[in-house]
């Protein structure tokens, strides 16, 4: 019984870690997370901020780290299984940073820039497109796709702050770059066999992933395919991190220095 068991696992490790998904295998890695992402926020999260009197924003974060975190942990656990220690040696691809850091450095502040403008510029269209979706349980909560932050409003000073402060480190850093890990350096690289469909399916995927915030599914596939096409183009994850990362990071330390001197 324990030797069948061993081989499935080891039949799922190699599948996983295998050069190639099939089309269904990678469909279901990239929207599983999502779903329970929304699962755990309306089962958890929700009712805990609810209770203690902080927003909605809070929540997702809460979910988010819930469901990323884990996913971190398959990733290192995989590494173990093929290294046997610690490492994402393997697991993880594009990370041999073939870009110069010259070059990176430009690409990605030029990537940085149109995520931003873009993802400004779209915030309309995504409230237009939201009226489509208020049947959503969760559609109140204020998550336009690109201003995070709308659902801060009618709470007292000090909450606001408080949450602006734990979110920073998450929503703002660490979760974005666990995403950034898994859907590039895992999934992406093990879709290449598609040839230039391969950094397209990433990203309607991905975009699909955020099932919280499905109004911004289209404005989601105009400002992140460029950094998530680089990535398959020149093999280096560098390109998505510092776009992702660094939009995300930037507007979460904007928006809490904003709070702390009452400025909105």
């Amino acid at each position: 019984m324990l030797a069948s068991e061993d081989t499935r696992l080891n039949k799922t490790v190699d599948r996983l870690l295998g050069d190639r998904h099939c089309l269904p295998l990678s469909v279901a890695l990239h929207l599983v997370p999502g779903a329970l992402i929304v699962v755990v926020y309306l089962l958890i999260a929700e009712p805990f901020v609810e209770a203690v009197g902080y927003p909605a924003f809070l929540g997702w974060a809460i979910a988010l780290f819930l469901v990323l975190i884990p996913v971190l942990a398959g990733l290192l656990w995989l590494g173990l299984e093929r290294n046997g220690h610690l490492s994402l040696r393997g697991v993880l691809h594009y990370i041999d940073q073939p870009l110069p850091r010259g070059k990176l450095m430009v690409m990605v502040i030029a990537l940085i820039v149109w995520m931003m403008v873009l993802g400004f510029a779209l915030a309309p269209v995504n409230n237009i497109v939201k009226d489509f979706f208020t049947w959503l349980p969760y559609a109140n909560t204020g998550d336009s796709g690109n201003n995070t932050y709308l659902d801060l409003d009618g709470y007292p000073h000090s909450v606001v702050l408080t949450t602006m402060v734990i979110c920073l480190p998450l929503t703002g850093v660490s979760l974005p770059l666990i995403e950034e890990l898994y859907f590039r350096g895992f999934l992406l690289p093990r879709i290449a066999h598609l040839g230039g469909w391969a950094p397209v399916v990433s990203t309607v995927l991905f975009s699909l992933y955020h099932f919280w915030s499905p109004w911004a599914f289209l404005s989601r596939l105009i400002f992140t395919f460029p950094g998530f096409w680089s990535v398959w183009r020149y093999k280096d994850i560098r390109l998505s991190i510092g776009m992702h990362v660094g939009v995300t990071s930037a507007l979460a330390t904007v928006g809490t220095i904003a709070v702390a001197l009452n400025l909105v």
